[in-house]
């Protein structure tokens, strides 16, 4: 594949955990020529950065919905999702996009299609 199913798998699966289910929105997953965007309802929470998200640094928003995934998926340990899919693929970026209420992960696609 040209980018590792484990990229695509931990980055929906942290959307799908993380995101700020007090908005009425969905996940969205965008392809492009250049990209691939993973966009998802909600900051951040409690002032973390995209930075520190990408040193495996990570608080819990939905501690419920978190507390289900060792029996739902492959689990590999708390805030090690982030570092697993940059370990796999280092080509993509966080955007907190506090005005719009929204997450969006950018994969950039290494081969162009036309």
């Amino acid at each position: 594949m040209e980018i590792p199913e484990i990229v695509i798998t931990e980055l929906l699966v942290n959307a799908l955990i993380h995101r700020d289910y007090f908005i009425n929105d969905s996940i969205k997953l965008f392809v492009f020529q250049n990209r691939l965007e993973i966009i998802s309802p909600g900051c951040l929470p409690n002032n973390l950065t995209e930075e520190q998200v990408k040193k495996g640094i990570r608080r819990t928003r939905n501690s419920i919905i978190s507390s289900f995934v060792p029996y739902l998926m492959e689990y590999r340990g708390a805030g090690s999702g982030i570092l697993s899919a940059l370990k796999a693929y280092p080509h993509f970026d966080i955007k907190n996009e506090k005005e719009n209420e929204r997450v969006i992960i950018i994969i950039n696609r290494q081969k162009q299609f036309v």
